[in-house]
């Protein structure tokens, strides 16, 4: 039994992820928040400039700064503040598409969240999402209410707690004591498991991409890949749509949240 306890243990350490989560403050300005997060030391500079300028109401300043800074590499905050600069600029398809890829990284982020849905609120379309059954919805909210770094420090800590309850069933003499170390295992052990799980469904959506926004004032989606298909409906700047068909260069097949598909051209949306 003891054996079997180690190679469990052994098996799940090798397969934690480690990563590295961020802390989050934000000021208040005109119903949009812009973020003061801090970033790696060598963005420092370039990241305060683009604040300046923002703060300033110079925001196609601001914008050209941020979209520079996230050349170097992707970052929550950049993304949220470079949508901020898109909304004051009055091109909601942009600043949706930048919250989009903010709420990815940091998908608890609740100032993104919000920020966000003040952007759709101004878009054309109005979509009714097709209901879910509520466990799905729940395990959903549950798995974006933290990112993946969070997700994969519970993991960790989990697991040195399960290792302390494997600790107390090896060593204590006590059947109480014994008792509480495998129950406590076994629970921790589970909580180790989903921790993982969450963070594995998170990667998986910031890695596939399967998402895009309208960024066109308004597209035709067709029933074929074609100019000559149907016209099924019409969507405007700021829709989110999903990828179906993902194949063709020049034609994309998406799908809306009510269910309807169709084609559209690949030059109209951008991928989040």
């Amino acid at each position: 039994m003891k054996k079997i306890i180690l190679i469990i243990s052994i098996t799940l350490i090798s397969s934690l992820v480690w990563g590295q989560a961020s802390a989050s403050d934000t000021v208040q300005t005109d119903g949009i928040q812009i973020s003061e997060n801090l970033v790696p030391q060598s963005y420092n500079i370039t990241k305060e400039a683009g604040d300046s300028a923002y703060l300033c109401n110079d925001f196609q300043e601001a914008i050209q700064i941020y979209e520079s800074l996230l050349k170097q590499g992707e970052a929550a905050e950049i993304y949220y503040n470079l949508g901020n600069s898109y909304y004051k600029v009055d091109d909601i398809a942009h600043a949706i598409l930048n919250y989009e890829r903010a709420l990815l990284l940091a998908p608890g982020n609740g100032d993104i969240r919000a920020n966000l849905e003040i952007a759709r609120s101004k878009t054309i379309d109005k979509v009714t999402p097709l209901p879910e059954v509520f466990f799905v919805s729940w395990f959903k909210a549950l798995i974006n209410c933290l990112s993946i770094d969070m997700w994969a420090k519970l993991g960790i800590t989990f697991f040195l707690l399960c290792l302390i309850c494997i600790g107390l069933f090896l060593v204590s003499k006590s059947v109480v004591r014994k008792k509480i170390g495998f129950i406590g295992s076994i629970v921790l052990l589970i909580f180790v498991v989903l921790s993982n799980v969450f963070a594995i469904q998170q990667k998986k959506a910031l890695m596939e991409r399967t998402q895009a926004i309208v960024l066109k004032p308004s597209v035709t989606v067709r029933s074929t890949p074609n100019e000559t298909g149907t016209s099924l409906f019409i969507l405007h700047e700021g829709h989110k749509v999903k990828i179906k068909d993902n194949t063709m260069r020049e034609w994309k097949e998406i799908q809306l949240e009510d269910g309807k598909v169709g084609w559209l051209p690949a030059s109209t949306i951008e991928i989040i």
